[in-house]
């Protein structure tokens, strides 16, 4: 009998979440997209805590992604594996090409 939380499946298989799950993730994705969106209109964060904020956000909505839509939680490990190992060469890759812009102000 499916629940609100998980639909039928299987044996051996694990229990995956229901519609109901999909959508909440859905909404607190939106919100930090939302957030993302209003810190780049906030002109009293400085640059340093605003790239720190974003980069947070782009790590939570990774995770969230890969975990829910991707079915990440319920695959091996293997795959997990794989995946921190995306997100750290992505931030690094980030962090070399950042760092080597110059950002003049002109006055």
């Amino acid at each position: 009998m499916a629940t609100e939380h998980a639909v039928e499946h299987a044996p051996g298989e694990h229990a995956h979440p229901g519609p109901a799950e999909y959508v909440r993730v859905a909404v607190i994705l939106a919100i930090i997209t939302a957030v993302e969106v209003a810190a780049y209109y906030v002109t009293s964060l400085p640059r340093s805590v605003f790239t720190a904020l974003l980069f947070v956000m782009m790590i939570l909505k990774f995770a969230m992604v890969v975990l829910w839509f991707m079915h990440l939680r319920f695959d091996s490990r293997l795959f997990r594996r794989l995946f921190v190992t995306g997100i750290i060469l992505a931030i690094l890759v980030y962090t070399a090409a950042f760092s080597t812009l110059v950002f003049v102000k002109h006055g």
